[in-house]
């Protein structure tokens, strides 16, 4: 597959390569995302307004991220949702349900 064709549409290479300059933790210092317990609250609620926050989850979910919270979930929570869907290569087509990841939409 072409790497800048994803779901049927272009995702432009700058594009992709640049998420991570505009994520809303952009201002935070690292160890505020590598956090646990009731931490984890504070670090996961950056990431709900973020405008990169699907491509974050989806980067870390693809290449099995272990550490951290990215794109509003934990380490936990991406494991239970790797091992619920172990069939899934590429996550960013998945998680589009009304701009939320599946197991987050209300």
């Amino acid at each position: 597959m072409d790497p800048l064709v994803k779901g049927g549409g272009v995702r432009t290479l700058l594009g992709d390569l640049n998420w991570t300059a505009r994520g809303a933790c952009l201002e935070l210092a690292p160890d505020d995302l590598f956090v646990q317990g009731a931490a984890q609250r504070s670090a996961r609620a950056v990431c709900q307004g973020c405008s990169v926050r699907l491509e974050c989850l989806s980067d870390a979910l693809d290449n099995r991220v272990e550490f951290g919270v990215w794109g509003g979930m934990t380490e936990r929570e991406r494991r239970a949702l790797l091992r619920r869907r172990p069939e899934i290569e590429s996550w960013f087509d998945h998680l589009v349900v009304a701009g939320e990841p599946p197991e987050l939409a209300h």
